[in-house]
């Protein structure tokens, strides 16, 4: 045997440059058909045949749910519209056969000599017994959401290539009531499903419960080996810095092998990074799989992944491959990867965990997801575009909330180009789960903890799921559940044999807000509050020291507002008084007495526009608040939440339509890696320093501004910032004490380098001595100028100008307007939003859009508090 392989390591490197035959792969994501269980009479084995008749079958949406099918076809309206959810059938009071379908699909697919094909699915919500040409493929009926199926279809494949594949797709078997409470009344929770689905304090219940061939289907050809579930772990010792020269970090790789053929198969597993080739002589018994592995890499001057705010992410690409002993390529699986090394070490000062990356702390500024669209109408373009948001607010960590899904490679790939870190829970919450007396639950307790029943399938789930994204270098963190554990029998195998076995690379947290994250000597959850609060609270109330969930408001504009609310009912909310039906559907959260302060409410407009400055203040004052105690109080935090997957009025930075708003960009400014701010309990002016290096040589910048615009204080100093630090500088206190300043100040601070550029600017609103923003009230109009210009294709220059001896032109929103339709395009990214122009002053906002607008016709707006509303055309 030994010179067989002596031989084989020759012939191979001699044949290293042959053609590759690479692996065919492609999703069946068209020409799909259904019908629901009672419209059809026959069985499987008839409809899978190709003469079975389906002309009158709906259009299906696969991926997607029944009720995105129904939607599309016109058989239901938008759910998320008004109360049009109400006119939907709910499945717990139709019965689960209302939303049992069948689903059809023909394709075409033979299979020649040694080639073997492989039908497989990514996600069915909930049960699938699946046929092919009047065959059964799976025997036994598949169960579970979060579960993917693999099946070899070669020897059911028609002769002549023309299949006819049939799904039965079964809901949950337990759908829950949809009776108010968070899950409904707890027993969604039963099954391996999305608890969302039943309701929650942030969504109205999805009537099918996303019942559906949810996730993608592929045909995948392969030859007589299949290379599957590859695994890639980076090594990076020592303490790294983010540029220069690197030190040699360690690569280690293997990946499950099969031999679905009758015969024997001899060869090699292997890859190849930077001229090196890292090979293993396997050989395969027929019908035989095992887990392979390589050996290790030394790799040279690695390019290193960093979060977002720290360093930069590059990607390597390699080819994992089994060859034969001529050299021909029998199955080639594509891998990408990022290098770099998680590892935590837990705060003795803050009581909480700290996570470091590459032997770097780093400290965590993350945002709360819950899914991309609450009916799974899942697209790369809108992962990208979501994860991309969270990256221009400067965050570093997106947390996947455990009611919903392990999230698909799609958001793991955004994640890793845009330097996300990621925090998965599994599925399990504390509402459902029984961590609280619920009279709304309709069993108690005990019996909650144990759900959900069938406790084999979610460590199967989970195995499978962990081999799905754990080479993802944005993955970080594991988590047993929202607010809660699994039962034991699952947590303990979890945590102490499938992720050390399939992973080992990443720290696993109980749950969400476990004493080994975050010590709660506060009492209370251990996360929250998740209402409006006073600006001043975030730097005074000491709260948990890795908060896993702090959030507050989140109401987009006015525009955003008419995408989902009937106009009879765009009434503006007022304090203290009920709010309007539609409202009050779509989740509001009030913002009590925080829009008074600028004046009550005229109307829904007002309302909107009033709100971002709101919105604006709160989020900027919550980060700048953790950020002020850094390794102090907090060694991290994780707002609740940041996106909303259905039209909800609470928590997001952004709509359900990709519509920013100011939430965003108060966000950004509180997030910047290197930022000048000030504590509104003392006035003291504060740098902080996220990075790895000192920050010498800069200049600390304060200027008050009367509510003209006119200047009347500054004060500056140099100063040095020491790496992963806050530096406290000097206060202005008493200078917003001066009568001149009585109805309200605007304070700007700048950070300037060395060459007298500006690395952090920041402006404050102040409200006048009785607490009211009086001066922003009766601000003077001011005309901005407006120029735009299309630099290259997908980037606007959009350069705002205020005349010296004019007002300061205050708090300006942009956006890109379709001039054939008049709305705005979505999504679209801006450098920065709700920017003040001081006299004399003009500021330069970079706008991108997506390239399927590259030949639209496009102006762009700006309106602002005191600069009304215009449209520009782009040069």
């Amino acid at each position: 045997m030994k010179s067989f392989y002596l031989l084989l390591t020759a012939v191979l490197i001699s044949t290293l440059t042959l053609p590759v035959t690479a692996q065919q792969k492609y999703e069946l994501n068209s020409g799909w058909y259904c019908a629901n269980i009672n419209d059809v009479k026959a069985g499987g084995e008839q409809i899978s045949k190709p003469g079975f008749a389906t002309d009158q079958w709906m259009k299906a949406t696969v991926p997607g749910t029944v009720l995105t099918t129904l939607l599309n076809n016109k058989k239901v309206p938008d759910p998320f519209y008004g109360m049009n959810n109400k006119l939907i059938k709910d499945i717990y009071y139709t019965g689960n056969a209302y939303y049992t379908y069948w689903f059809v699909k023909s394709f075409n697919q033979t299979a020649k000599g040694d080639e073997q094909i492989w039908l497989q699915f990514r996600g069915v919500n909930y049960k699938t017994e699946i046929y092919l040409n009047g065959k059964k493929v799976n025997a036994k009926i598949h169960e579970g959401m979060h579960l993917r199926q693999q099946y070899n279809i070669t020897a059911l494949l028609a002769a002549n290539g023309d299949n006819r594949l049939a799904v039965l797709v079964y809901p949950p078997d337990v759908v829950g009531e949809p009776n108010g409470g968070q899950g409904g009344d707890g027993t969604i929770a039963k099954g391996l499903t999305t608890q969302y689905t039943a309701g929650w304090d942030w969504i109205q219940p999805i009537r099918d419960r996303n019942t559906g061939i949810w996730d993608k289907v592929t045909i995948e050809k392969t030859t007589s080996v299949n290379v599957e579930n590859p695994h890639v772990i980076t090594l990076v010792p020592g303490k790294r810095l983010a540029e220069g020269e690197q030190k040699p970090v360690i690569i280690r790789t293997s990946s499950e092998v099969s031999n679905p053929s009758g015969k024997v198969v001899n060869g090699f597993l292997q890859y190849s990074l930077n001229g090196k080739l890292i090979r293993a002589a396997v050989s395969l018994k027929p019908g035989e799989k095992k887990e392979v592995k390589l050996p290790d890499l030394n790799l040279e001057q690695p390019k290193l992944w960093w979060p977002n705010g720290y360093g930069a992410q590059p990607l390597y690409k390699i080819n994992l491959q089994f060859v034969n002993a001529a050299g021909k390529v029998l199955d080639d699986e594509p891998l990408q990867f990022g290098v770099r090394e998680i590892t935590n070490v837990w705060n003795d000062h803050t009581k909480s965990m700290e996570a470091r990356i590459n032997g770097q702390k780093i400290f965590i500024k993350g945002g709360n997801w819950v899914i991309s669209d609450a009916m799974l109408r899942f697209s790369d373009e809108r992962y990208d575009a979501e994860v991309r948001f969270h990256r221009d607010m400067n965050l570093n960590l997106i947390r996947i909330w455990g009611g919903a899904i392990t999230e698909r490679p799609e958001f793991y790939n955004a994640c890793d180009k845009y330097g996300l870190l990621v925090f998965q829970d599994f599925w399990f919450s504390g509402d459902c789960n029984g961590k609280w007396v619920d009279p709304l639950k309709k069993e108690d307790q005990w019996t909650r903890r144990q759900y959900p029943d069938n406790h084999n399938l979610v460590l199967e789930a989970a195995a499978d799921q962990i081999k799905l994204i754990r080479n993802h270098p944005s993955l970080a963190f594991w988590c047993g559940g929202n607010e809660i554990t699994p039962p034991d029998d699952i947590l303990d195998p979890l945590k102490n044999k499938i992720l050390p076995e399939l992973d080992g690379t990443r720290y696993f947290f109980d749950f969400s807000n476990t004493d080994s994250m975050s010590l709660n000597t506060l009492g209370g959850n251990g996360d929250g509050p998740y209402t409006i609060q006073d600006t001043r609270t975030f730097w005074s109330h000491k709260t948990y020291p890795y908060n896993s969930e702090v959030g507050s408001v989140g109401t987009g504009d006015y525009v955003s507002l008419k995408r989902f609310i009937p106009e009879k009912n765009l009434i503006a909310p007022q304090n203290g008084k009920p709010v309007d039906s539609v409202w009050d559907y779509h989740k509001y959260i009030p913002y009590d007495y925080h829009i008074d302060p600028y004046g009550k409410a005229k109307n829904a407009e007002d309302f909107a526009m009033k709100a971002q400055l709101v919105n604006y203040n709160q989020y900027r004052s919550l980060m700048e608040g953790f950020s002020g105690h850094m390794w102090d109080w907090y060694t991290g935090s994780i707002i609740w939440k940041t996106q909303n997957p259905w039209t909800a009025l609470r928590g997001q930075m952004y709509d359900y339509y990709l519509d920013v708003n100011a939430c965003l960009y108060g966000l950004r400014k509180g997030s910047e890696p290197l930022h000048i701010m000030m504590n509104p309990l003392d006035s003291m002016i504060n740098v902080v320093n996220n990075g790895f290096q000192v920050k010498r040589n800069v200049m600390i910048q304060a200027n008050v501004y009367d509510m003209d615009g006119k200047q009347q204080f500054t004060n500056q100093l140099f100063a040095e910032v020491g790496p992963s630090m806050v530096k406290k500088m000097f206060p202005v206190g008493e200078v917003l004490k001066k009568p001149i300043y009585k109805n309200g100040a605007f304070v700007l601070l700048k950070l300037l380098g060395a060459d007298q550029k500006v690395l952090s600017e920041n402006m404050y609103w102040m409200p006048g001595t009785d607490g009211e923003y009086t001066g922003l009230q009766n601000m003077k109009e001011t005309k901005l100028n407006v120029i735009a210009k299309e630099s290259k294709k997908g980037k606007i220059e959009v350069t705002l100008s205020n005349k010296e001896g004019k007002g300061l032109a205050f708090f300006n929103r942009i956006a890109l307007i379709n001039t054939e339709t008049g709305e705005r395009i979505l999504p679209s990214f801006f450098s920065d939003n709700y920017v003040s122009v001081f006299p004399g002053e003009s500021k330069t906002i970079w706008v991108d859009y997506p390239e399927k607008f590259n030949g639209t016709s496009k102006k762009v707006e700006v309106y602002g508090w005191n600069t009304g509303t215009q449209q520009v055309n782009i040069q």
